[in-house]
């Protein structure tokens, strides 16, 4: 009965290779009431407004890329690469529209929807780098087990 209960628990093919995400989002969540606070100081509304579409935008695209590359490699390691090219390249096509998309260059919101941007990714990627170091890649364990699995 244990077993069926802990086999019922356990995660996924996708979801065990997701784990770092509770970690990046709640980093994530804390730069942006940072942002948003930094924003609504430089520029008022329009600043906390920007900052918080940066840090959005930056959330968004980090969880379409770790969907479909959890997705990719549990379908075939062999996915990864060209998944991951492809997500990356849309991601950054993603902050280069957020940054077009946002009004003219009078728009008080621009500077701190910038700095709010980079701020995520700095904070994701580093939350995500901590994450690793301390719990391994998710194929590991099954790496070691499994050579022919790459």
């Amino acid at each position: 009965m244990a077993a069926d209960q802990e086999a019922a628990r356990a995660p996924g093919p996708i979801a065990g290779r997701l784990g770092h995400l509770r970690t990046t989002l709640a980093v994530t969540g804390m730069v942006l009431a940072l942002t948003v606070v930094a924003g609504a100081a430089m520029a008022g509304s329009a600043g906390a407004l920007g900052a918080a579409a940066g840090v959005l935008v930056v959330v968004s695209s980090y969880l379409l890329s770790d969907l479909a590359v959890a997705w990719a490699d549990s379908v075939s390691p062999k996915l990864v690469f060209s998944v991951g090219l492809g997500t990356y390249l849309f991601k950054f096509s993603l902050f280069g529209m957020a940054l077009l998309a946002a009004p003219g260059d009078g728009w008080a919101g621009q500077r701190p929807l910038a700095v709010a941007m980079v701020a995520a990714v700095v904070c994701w990627v580093g939350a995500q780098v901590w994450w690793t170091a301390r719990h391994g890649t998710p194929t590991s364990d099954a790496t070691r087990s499994d050579p022919d699995r790459i």
